[in-house]
């Protein structure tokens, strides 16, 4: 049977806690990985270029022959999932229905807190997936721009980063959510930091919850991998390296590659 890997991408080292859920899974499954690192963040960009840049990762993990695309980021998943879906002729997975899902099963006050970028916020996208889940719930939101530069720099717990989550947070002291999704697969790395400055909230990590669906696509589109993991980034740094040997639990290698060869 053809070898065809599962291509997943994000804007940087965030989507790696998808594909480590994915893999701890499916370990036999082949992976190519793109993290858009000389672009990161897309919280911050237009929906005109989340889109486009969306389609070029997009196009580029079909130069590997993927027979699935995960988009393993929140912002891309908000604004160019319909897209991708229309334009790609493999079956597309976005973050944001899962994490939403899981939010909704979680909650028993029935209020759920969001945090993402600025764009995913913007977007409304979990409002309207927890919404039209049940249309009963409260949904608190609040954009975080500075998490994601914050894990980019490697300053998983450092002081300033609990200053900062301190900062954007207390927003929900009083809301009685005891739900908090993170809409971000960066965020994911500040549990720690996060749990703390939410305690006894139930944080929602959309990566098992995407591992899940994963799993009802691919046994639809079986094929023999040997486990191999390729990660591809548009910019190598040395950071990056360490906090992606930090997620996955052991070394890979890393290779540049140059997105307009798509």
């Amino acid at each position: 049977m053809e070898r065809r890997p599962i291509g997943i991408f994000d804007s940087g080292v965030g989507g790696l806690t998808v594909l480590k859920a994915i893999r701890d899974r499916f370990p036999d499954e082949d992976f190519i990985y793109f993290g858009d690192t000389a672009r990161v963040p897309y919280g911050t960009k237009s929906e005109r270029t989340i889109i486009r840049y969306s389609l070029e990762n997009a196009r580029l993990l079909r130069k590997f022959n993927v027979k699935l695309i995960v988009v393993a980021c929140n912002t891309s998943s908000s604004y160019a999932l319909d897209i991708l879906e229309k334009e790609m002729d493999v079956p597309v997975l976005g973050v944001v229905k899962p994490g939403a899902s899981a939010a909704v099963k979680a909650t028993k006050t029935g209020n759920i807190g969001v945090i993402g970028t600025e764009a995913t916020i913007k977007s409304g996208a979990y409002r309207r997936e927890i919404l039209t889940i049940n249309p009963f719930l409260k949904i608190f939101e609040k954009p975080c721009p500075l998490f994601v530069p914050l894990i980019e720099e490697g300053w998983l717990e450092d002081e300033i980063t609990y200053m900062v989550a301190e900062r954007y947070l207390s927003e929900f002291k009083n809301k009685n959510i005891d739900t908090l999704v993170l809409g971000c697969t960066h965020y994911p790395l500040l549990k720690n930091v996060i749990g703390k400055v939410c305690n006894n909230i139930k944080l929602v990590d959309s990566a098992e919850e995407t591992a899940l669906e994963t799993g009802k696509i691919i046994n639809k589109v079986k094929c023999t991998g040997k486990g191999e993991v390729r990660i591809l980034v548009s910019d190598m740094s040395n950071r990056f390296k360490k906090i992606a040997e930090m997620i996955m639990g052991d070394s890979f290698s890393i290779e540049e590659v140059s997105v307009d060869v798509c």
